[in-house]
């Protein structure tokens, strides 16, 4: 089968899970580096063997490279759009890193220009390649709930909660993220919520910084932090579903906690990023009995993120592959959530 050549965007430590992943499907091979960083870009580009011709510090030169089949984009949040541009300019199959833009703002002009310029283009929503979202999602979309009322889902994490005394870094930079914890992990609780139950109809949302100030990992000095630390809203969905939504860095024990509860007429469900491969089903066996069991996911629902990229490549992308649109809709929901935060309004999308 065929291998395509890779120009991969960003070598910073993201990076190695997605080289690893690629090398894991056996049908890609990385042809081209970019990074802004010179030394990373030398150590690198000579430890997987890439021509120093072949070492952009400038992407768009990259993306712009005969040789490179398609390219994955492992960068922060402020260079996504610029990004996403030069590979619908070039005509460029891509996987970009999520958020879809920094502010949504930027996530206009791209969608004007795709509709002039289609190109094959996947998110990295790697949430829908969680075993047990995808067989809830079965289950659902199967009627095996009977009508979903409603749902909760919160992403939880713990590293940057007030004893661990976490330094000012690039995640906390507004100009470079846009947002905190919202952009972070909240855009994937709103793509998982997608994901399950279709659009978003309406959603009322707080956001708040929890810890005002950090250090400066150069200086000691105290830096002011101005994106949130934590989030919380409600939504209304497309089918008249509604969900509870909450997402912070700063919840001890909590090491990578995504999660869903889906409440329906026939039963529940949970799925956990802390238990993949299995689903909790809660269900009446008999006129007021309730039977709880853990489900295991069966094999097909176990698809990885990189395969379901070259089913886009051989032309034959697959359901509920994350591409341009749910990008773009996932970022129209972030500010939404923004715009209710600071307006005290239900937003309606």
């Amino acid at each position: 089968m065929k291998k395509f050549r890779i120009g991969l965007i960003g070598l910073g430590g993201m990076a190695h899970s997605h080289m690893r992943w690629m090398a894991e499907e056996g049908r890609y091979e990385i042809v081209a580096v970019s990074d802004v960083n010179e030394a990373a870009l030398a150590e690198k580009g000579g430890q997987l063997g890439i021509p120093e011709e072949k070492r952009y510090s400038d992407f768009v030169q990259l993306i712009e490279d005969p040789d490179v089949d398609a390219v994955v984009s492992v960068t922060p949040n402020n260079v996504h759009a610029e990004i996403v541009r030069a590979c619908l300019l070039a005509g460029k199959p891509f996987l970009a890193e999520k958020p879809f833009t920094r502010v949504f703002e930027e996530a206009v002009p791209l969608l004007e220009l795709f509709e002039r310029q289609p190109a094959a283009g996947m998110v990295g929503f790697s949430y829908r390649y969680t075993p047990a979202f995808r067989y809830a999602r079965e289950l659902v979309r199967e009627g095996k709930l009977g009508t979903v009322r409603s749902f909760s889902i919160q992403y939880l994490q713990s590293w940057g909660a007030a004893p661990n005394n976490t330094p000012y870094i690039w995640r906390f930079n507004q100009d470079i993220t846009g947002t905190g914890t919202l952009g972070d992990l909240g855009s994937h609780m709103i793509d998982l919520a997608r994901f399950l139950f279709g659009e978003f109809r309406e959603l009322s949302a707080q956001m708040r910084t929890l810890i005002p100030e950090r250090p400066d990992p150069a200086t000691g000095a105290m830096v002011k932090i101005k994106v949130d630390d934590f989030v919380s809203f409600q939504a209304r969905m497309s089918g008249d579903e509604v969900g509870i939504f909450q997402s912070s860095r700063n919840a001890i024990g909590s090491g990578n906690q995504h999660e869903v509860s889906i409440y329906g007429d026939a039963g529940t469900l949970h799925a956990s990023t802390l238990n993949p491969d299995q689903l909790i089903w809660i269900r009446e066996e008999a006129p007021g009995q309730l039977a709880k069991a853990a489900i295991d996911v069966p094999e097909r629902c176990k698809v990885t993120q990189y395969g379901d990229f070259l089913s886009l490549l051989d032309g034959s992308a697959s359901d509920g592959l994350p591409g341009f649109m749910d990008g773009y809709r996932n970022q129209e929901v972030l500010d939404a959530v923004i715009r209710s935060s600071a307006e005290k309004r239900v937003i309606e999308l």
